[in-house]
């Protein structure tokens, strides 16, 4: 076995210590928190200044992720009331070959800020990480890590704080949906079809578009199929190879339609663009955003959005920016690389 496997291993603790925090009492997340969850994530999101929510939704589906044991990878502070007060959750995917990764997130309600709890969250999971990625029995490097929003300031010192360093920055932006949009592009050879009802191919097709893309892991079929509480197939299409019928490109498009009224506008987030190697600089993935543009443009949505590596060699700021996308927001990976 390499070296990195085995440092990784001998780095792992073997028993984990929950918060000591007066006032909260702590235990694993379960099914039945969900409601309660996603109230106390959307404190923090108002009070760390953003424009989006967490659904209950998406708080329910948390629980269906495949690589997660709720039991033992998430902890809950809860207060005299019953009141969820403070919350981590570490994630891993199942379909990790070449770097390991586990995504450390959680927060504290703004009223119990300042108590030093955010710290010893941040300890918790960064300790059941390392666990994780312990017992993961890949020959891989493994990589902590949690993405944060520019506002979260307070975040971004506690984890700098325990270790964490910025490792890549990523730019979302957006487009109005207005008499500019494109039209539909005809490609010679390449046709542009709506989301297929069973989208394996799909998937196989991202894992080879995405193999280059700095920090990418292939997608598993059950990370694949796993939270899609927001998805939008009807602005969702996939580019095939006429000759073959063969998907050469896709894009995946989410609808967040609780997070309009506090944006002020409407809009669909572009969740993945992907393009195969041998079929990039072919006007494919100007041809798939503007399919999805137009289906968004449609039904009256005023904006689409996406998020890009702000490091990505591949061209596509260029694309974006040609299109008419304008940068509005930042965020940050901060990462324990292992």
């Amino acid at each position: 076995m390499n070296a990195a496997p085995l440092s990784v291993r001998a780095a792992a603790p073997t028993h984990l210590e929950a918060p000591r925090v007066d006032g909260l009492t702590w235990r694993p997340l379960a099914r039945g928190d969900a409601p309660a969850l996603a109230v106390l994530i959307q404190a923090g999101q108002e009070a760390d200044g953003l424009d989006f929510r967490f659904s209950e939704a998406e708080a329910i589906e948390i629980f269906d992720a495949p690589a997660l044991d709720a039991e033992r990878d998430t902890i809950v502070g809860v207060d005299d009331d019953g009141a969820l007060r403070a919350w981590t959750i570490v994630f891993t995917f199942s379909g990790d070959e070449t770097l390991v990764r586990a995504v450390n997130d959680g927060g504290v309600h703004p009223e119990w800020r300042a108590r030093g709890i955010g710290s010893q969250l941040v300890a918790w999971g960064t300790a059941r990480a390392r666990q994780l990625l312990a017992a993961s029995g890949k020959e891989a490097p493994g990589r902590i890590c949690q993405y944060l929003e520019e506002s979260q300031r307070t975040a971004i010192a506690l984890l700098a704080a325990a270790g964490y360093a910025p490792v890549r920055y990523y730019a979302e932006l957006r487009r109005r949906l207005d008499d500019s949009v494109p039209e539909t592009l005809r490609l010679p050879g390449v046709t542009i079809e709506t989301w297929p009802a069973e989208d394996e191919e799909v998937r196989v097709a991202h894992n080879l578009a995405f193999a280059d893309h700095w920090g990418s892991q292939p997608r598993s079929k059950e990370d694949w199929g796993s939270s899609r509480a927001m998805f939008a197939p009807r602005w969702s299409f996939v580019a095939r190879d006429e000759a073959t019928g063969r998907v050469i490109g896709y894009v995946m498009v989410d609808r967040y339609e609780h997070d309009w009224e506090i944006a002020g506008y409407s809009s669909g987030y572009v969740h993945l663009l992907g393009v195969l190697r041998e079929w990039r600089g072919r006007g494919v993935a100007k041809a798939l955003l503007a399919a999805t543009m137009a289906a968004q443009r449609a039904e009256g949505i005023e904006f689409t959005e996406l998020g890009v590596d702000t490091a990505n060699p591949s061209g596509a700021q260029g694309l974006y920016a040609a299109l008419g996308f304008e940068a509005f927001r930042t965020e940050t990976l901060m990462s324990i690389e292992v």
